[in-house]
C-alpha cells in the first residue's frame, strides 16, 4: 500500500488534447510523488505537443516497463516514430496510434508491469480496425481484459456517480435493448462497485425512469410499468436500497442527485448530458465490474481547441487519482474480507424466512 503505484496511461488520439492534458497534469512535481506514470506513445510526438503549448514538463524515454523511473514522467516508444501530427484532423494513423498504444499498455497489464490504466480520449472512428470493432473503450477492455466479467459506465465527480443500463447504442435501439435482466445485472455491478470501490456501506440507488414522466402510468409508455419497477421490486427483496423510477428531468432540476450515492440512468445522453453539465471539467470516466481498474477522462478529443495551450488538465487529474484510490479501496476492502466471521442470525435472510414457516 505504501509502494508508488505505477500508472499506465494511453496517449489516445494524437490530433486531440490527449498529450496536452498528460503533461499539463505532470508539470507539478507533487503528481510524481503519487506514482509512477508511464505513457503509451511515442516521445517525439510528445515532444511535437510539448513545443506546440509551450509546455516545461520534463519527460524520460523507455523502451519497457520495466524501465520505468520513479519521480519521472515515463514515454514508453511503441508507436511509429515517424508518426505524422495533423492537430484538429481525424486521421487513420492517428486511429492505428492509439490502438497500437492500447494494445500495448493492456498487454503490460496482464503480464503485471501497471497497476492500473488511465486512457486519454479516441476518436471511436478512426480507431476502428481488423481487431477493434467496439463502440468505445468500455467494450474493448471487457473484452481484452475483463476475464468474463461485465463491464459498467460510472461518470463521477465527488459525490455523484452516475451509470448506464445501456452505453454506446443507438437511441432507436435503447428501448428494446432494456430488460429486467440487464437493469437487475447493471444493478448487481453498480452496488458492488459503490461498496468496493468507493467504500460505501449499504449505498443508496436511484434509477432512472425510460420515458418522458416516468411513463405517465402507461400514457407516455410501458416500459416503467412492465420492466423497470418489477426489476427494482425483485432487488429490494434480496435487500438492495435501489429506489425509483425516476423522472430524469425532475431528478437533476431539482438535485435529488445528492441523497443517493449512484444513479442509474437508462441511456447513455440520459445519464451524461446533465454530469457534463454539473460536472464536466472534473469529471471522470470509470469502467467499473472488471479486474482492471480503468479510468479516463470525462472529455473527448476537442479537436477544436488541440494545440492551443487552452484545454483543461483537471478532468485528467482526476482520472488519475481515482485511478489511484479505487485501486487501495479494492485492497482494503478484500483484506477486511479475506476472513469473515460468521454472519449472526438476523442477517441471514433465508433463515429467517425458514423460521417463520417452522413456528406457523
Amino acid at each position: 500500500m505504501s509502494e508508488k503505484l505505477r500508472v499506465g496511461i494511453t496517449h489516445g488520439d494524437i490530433n486531440g488534447v490527449g498529450y496536452e492534458v498528460i503533461l499539463k497534469a505532470f508539470d507539478n512535481a507533487v503528481m510524481l510523488d503519487l506514482c509512477t506514470p508511464i505513457v503509451y506513445g511515442s516521445p517525439k510526438v510528445a515532444a511535437y505537443h510539448r513545443k506546440a503549448i509551450d509546455s516545461q514538463t520534463g519527460f524520460t524515454i523507455i523502451n519497457s516497463a520495466t524501465e520505468a523511473n520513479r519521480g519521472k514522467l515515463n514515454i514508453l516508444a511503441c508507436v511509429d516514430d515517424e508518426l505524422k501530427v495533423e492537430l484538429g484532423n481525424p486521421t487513420e494513423d492517428a486511429g492505428k496510434a492509439a490502438l497500437a498504444s492500447l494494445e500495448r499498455a493492456l498487454a503490460d497489464y496482464r503480464e503485471g508491469l501497471i497497476d492500473v490504466l488511465v486512457t486519454a480520449p479516441i476518436n471511436k472512428h478512426t480507431i476502428q480496425a481488423e481487431n477493434f470493432h467496439f463502440p468505445g473503450h468500455t467494450e474493448y477492455i471487457q473484452e481484452r481484459a475483463g476475464e468474463g466479467e461485465k463491464a459498467l459506465m460510472i461518470l463521477m465527480k465527488d459525490e455523484l456517480r452516475v451509470a448506464l443500463v445501456t452505453g454506446h447504442l443507438p437511441v432507436k435501439s435503447i428501448s428494446s435493448a432494456i430488460t429486467k435482466e440487464l437493469i437487475q445485472e447493471k444493478l448487481t455491478i453498480f452496488e458492488r462497485s459503490l461498496s468496493r470501490d468507493f467504500r460505501i456501506e449499504k449505498p443508496r440507488i436511484a434509477v432512472l425512469a425510460l420515458n418522458p414522466h416516468a411513463g405517465d402510468q402507461g400514457l407516455l409508455g410501458t416500459e416503467e410499468q412492465e420492466v423497470i419497477i418489477p426489476a427494482l421490486a425483485e432487488m429490494k427483496e434480496k435487500g438492495m436500497f435501489c429506489y425509483g423510477p425516476y423522472p430524469a428531468d425532475g431528478f437533476f432540476g431539482s438535485e435529488l442527485y445528492t441523497k443517493f450515492d449512484g444513479v442509474l440512468a437508462m441511456y447513455h445522453d440520459q445519464g451524461l448530458a446533465p454530469f457534463k453539465a454539473l460536472a464536466m471539467e472534473d469529471g471522470v470516466n470509470y469502467t467499473a465490474g472488471l479486474p482492471i481498474v480503468r479510468t479516463s477522462p470525462a472529455h473527448g478529443t476537442a479537436y477544436d481547441i488541440a494545440g492551443q495551450g487552452i484545454a483543461s488538465a483537471s478532468s485528467m487529474r482526476h482520472a488519475i487519482y481515482s485511478a489511484l484510490d479505487i485501486y487501495r479501496n479494492r485492497i482494503a476492502y478484500d483484506e477486511a474480507r479475506r476472513n469473515p466471521l460468521k454472519k449472526h442470525y438476523h442477517e441471514k435472510r433465508d433463515d429467517s424466512h425458514k423460521l417463520k414457516l417452522d413456528e406457523e
